[in-house]
């Protein structure tokens, strides 16, 4: 298993360092967890590079974890109503907004 720690700002100026970031573990066979603990700030170009990620890592049938999503980075995958294809939907709270 692979894990790589999301830096809290997620903002449009810093997609090219996530991008290279995520590069290298496009291709890993094993899962990979990315923890999102950490994300205080969070732009549209950020959650779609990580909807990118996640979606072409399925579509070759890997499995991606983003672990203790933040509630900066819940609350705005939501808004662009990606909460359900990152994972992060919280069922316990039982707020679908």
């Amino acid at each position: 298993m692979s894990e790589l720690a999301l830096p809290a700002n997620l903002g449009i100026e810093h997609v090219g360092d996530l991008q290279q970031a995520l590069l290298p573990h496009l291709e890993t066979d094993g899962p990979v967890t990315l923890v999102a603990d950490a994300v205080e700030r969070v732009h549209a170009a950020g959650l779609q590079l990580l909807h990118a990620f996640v979606r072409d890592r399925a579509g070759a049938g890997r499995e991606t974890v983003l672990a203790t999503p933040s509630p900066a980075l819940v609350n705005a995958a939501r808004q662009l109503a990606l909460a359900a294809s990152l994972g992060v939907e919280n069922p316990a709270s039982g707020d679908n907004a």
